[in-house]
């Protein structure tokens, strides 16, 4: 057989594993990507069914008295739903920075959240919610992150 001919043999034997491999390695990517897409829905479900139990104390205040450490700091009606109204706006909060964190949100969009939540973090309302002494369900890092990004002190320690 000529050399040509195995040569020829020998790159296209050589493109087609590197065909292959090449289209492994896209597949292994594509994989992770749903992979991480998957966690950021799995995240936001749960982070939404607690808001929807904050939102039911919001349009309900009295079913909070159901959980008696969550208000014992509350005096009325008003306060409750302020309260729970925060804990919503985090909850949203919260789902944006896991998905801004996995790569799902762009940077752009991120950045408008930020932005709002360093407003709202200046509200008394906002810091009276953080600062209460009742247990609020997060991330452990988005409490770090909220608290170091919008400068407000740690919370109590459970």
């Amino acid at each position: 057989m000529p050399v040509t001919l195995q040569l020829v043999q020998v790159i296209l034997q050589a493109l087609s594993a590197f065909a292959i491999a090449g289209g492994l390695l896209y597949t292994a990517i594509q994989f992770r990507a749903a992979r991480r897409a998957q966690a950021v829905t799995n995240f936001a479900k749960l982070v939404e069914l607690q808001y929807e139990l904050r939102k039911l104390r919001v349009q309900d205040p009295s079913l909070a008295r159901v959980h008696k450490n969550d208000i014992e700091h509350l005096r009325s009606d008003e306060e409750v739903q302020a309260y729970f109204l925060n804990l919503m706006q985090l909850s949203l909060f919260e789902i944006a920075w896991f998905a801004h964190r996995q790569g799902q949100l762009p940077v752009g969009y991120w950045n408008s959240w930020e932005k709002r939540m360093r407003q709202l973090s200046r509200e008394e309302s906002f810091r009276q919610m953080l600062d209460s002494p009742a247990m609020k369900i997060m991330h452990d890092d988005f409490d770090t992150y909220l608290r170091e990004t919008m400068h407000i002190a740690p919370g109590p320690r459970l």
